[in-house]
């Protein structure tokens, strides 16, 4: 099984940006924290919106975790290519998108995603790898 994580961006800015949003652990770090589990983790970050379609269209992972930072409320494209994929997608945010400026309560992509996670940290990443694991092995079994 393999997961990816996708990144948008800014987020390669983690632990250095805003840390009272985003907190003050790099994303290098908190990776290496989850590949320590057994589970085949991949991981991918662009700025260019471009390079994140292509690594959704090019994966072959069983299930993806996106957080497309500031194009998730602008990226059409980025919404019909994870709609285009068939595989299943967590969209993640370590904020509250919800209780932050009005520009960012409106997600393109959460109507095309399996779920969304956001408000949590870091730790709606695991959260979003522990659903796609529990969801493609119930998936093996039938």
């Amino acid at each position: 099984m393999k997961i990816l994580i996708i990144n948008g961006p800014n987020l390669n800015l983690l632990g250095k940006r805003q840390p009272t949003i985003y907190g003050e652990v790099t994303f290098e770090y908190f990776l290496e924290q989850l590949k320590k589990d057994s589970t085949a983790i991949e991981y991918f970050q662009s700025n260019v919106e471009g390079e994140i379609i292509n690594e959704l269209q090019n994966t072959d992972a069983d299930g993806i975790v996106l957080n497309a930072g500031g194009y998730t409320h602008t990226s059409v494209a980025i919404r019909d290519a994870v709609d285009a994929i068939h595989k299943p997608v967590v969209e993640v945010h370590i904020s509250n998108i919800a209780g932050r400026e009005s520009f960012r309560h409106d997600s393109l992509i959460s109507p095309v995603s399996e779920g969304c996670i956001f408000g949590f940290g870091l730790l709606g990443y695991e959260m979003a790898i522990d659903y796609l694991i529990q969801k493609v092995q119930n998936e093996l079994k039938d």
